[in-house]
């Protein structure tokens, strides 16, 4: 079978995937606001409902892994809370210790929980290395891509020969693609295999939790600037750390460039060292926030405006939305994979006389 075809058979079967989780997701989203809203303060005097807050709670991370809501069933699962304090020391408990039989928010042992974040009720610094959605979904994505690649690569070194099937030739044109159309383009022949292992893992990992990221309940991990941030520093490093002499010499002494320019141009292309990671780290993490942000606004737009009959409008609309987002899922994994290749690829390129 031809790349082509394995591409159209790949695209047909995430445009199908994107309608179902759609479909899904948008029953989800909208089940959940209204049901918060209407069971829980039925009682009391109503509230309006607040989109930003809804947006806000499903982009952000959490110390529970919260799915839905029906009535006053709140699908969770709790996660493992690890907090040091001086007064108390260590503490490990679980995360639904801060919740009552109503799931509403109470402290626990001196601690509570504000924001999604763990707070001292005396006061003093709390060191928070829980286990939260984001990093159970991480750990959840390593497992995945670990149980994957390791089976593939047994597969390809008991049978090298053999045409590829399964799981195995699925991913094996887009093994092929980033190393013939990223690694080997942007860094060359000679250089390219040390640098496959780190590219495909950064290419996979960011692909993999995009489209976790996009089923229902599933954790925004691309779209936290903490994990962002942690991947453009290692692009720095891996960049930097294999630079030539010839890449510094272009930071620090242009050649061919008056010594009076060089005032000028040498901090610019210091900044400049930074600005690529830094880059790298905010495209990442707003193309991903953005894409959730636009989904769950349509879905608001029903409650906004207590129209039922506006459905009729969103649900098309976010149908061809997350289509598009599974789409950008990809997109955005080749995009950082590309830009850090070129990166690498210009810190090892060989002095041309």
């Amino acid at each position: 079978m031809s790349g082509k075809s394995i591409f159209k058979k790949v695209y047909f079967s995430n445009i199908i995937l994107g309608l179902f989780i759609s479909l899904f997701s948008f029953s989800a989203w909208a089940n959940e606001p209204a049901a918060a809203e209407a069971t829980e303060h039925a009682p009391q005097q109503e509230e309006k409902f607040d989109a930003g807050k809804m947006i806000l709670h499903h982009i952000a991370d959490e110390h529970e892994w919260h799915f839905f809501t029906i009535g006053h069933f709140h699908a969770t699962i709790p996660l493992p809370c690890i907090v040091y304090t001086k007064s108390a020391g260590l503490q490990v408990f679980s995360s639904s210790n801060f919740k009552n039989e109503h799931h509403e928010e109470v402290p626990y042992q001196g601690l509570k929980l504000e924001h999604g974040k763990i707070h001292a009720e005396n006061g003093e610094t709390v060191y928070d290395i829980s286990i939260t959605k984001n990093v159970a979904s991480l750990l959840l994505s390593a497992v995945l891509l670990l149980s994957i690649f390791i089976g593939i690569g047994k597969t390809y070194k008991e049978n090298p020969h053999r045409a590829p099937k399964g799981i195995q030739s699925l991913f094996e044109p887009i093994i092929i693609f980033v190393r013939d159309e990223i690694a080997k383009n942007n860094i060359g022949e000679k250089h390219y295999r040390r640098f496959m292992p780190y590219l495909l893992t950064v290419f996979f990992f960011i692909w993999f939790n995009n489209m976790l990221g996009l089923i229902p309940g599933g954790a925004n991990v691309t779209g936290n600037i903490a994990v962002t941030a942690v991947m453009a520093i290692i692009a720095f490093f891996v960049t930097n750390l294999n630079g030539k002499a010839t890449y510094w010499t272009h930071v620090f002494a242009m050649p061919g460039v008056p010594k009076w320019m060089l005032i000028i141009m040498t901090p610019v292309e210091i900044v400049g060292v930074f600005m690529k990671p830094f880059s790298l780290m905010v495209r990442l993490f707003a193309n991903m926030t953005a894409g959730h942000i636009i989904l769950l606004s349509l879905v608001s737009l029903i409650f906004i405006f207590e129209n039922a009959a506006l459905g009729i409008a969103v649900v098309p609309f976010s149908l061809f939305m997350n289509v598009i987002e599974l789409i950008v899922a990809f997109i955005q994994a080749f995009i950082f994979t590309m830009l850090v290749s070129t990166y690498i690829g210009a810190a090892i390129e060989e002095h041309h006389h």
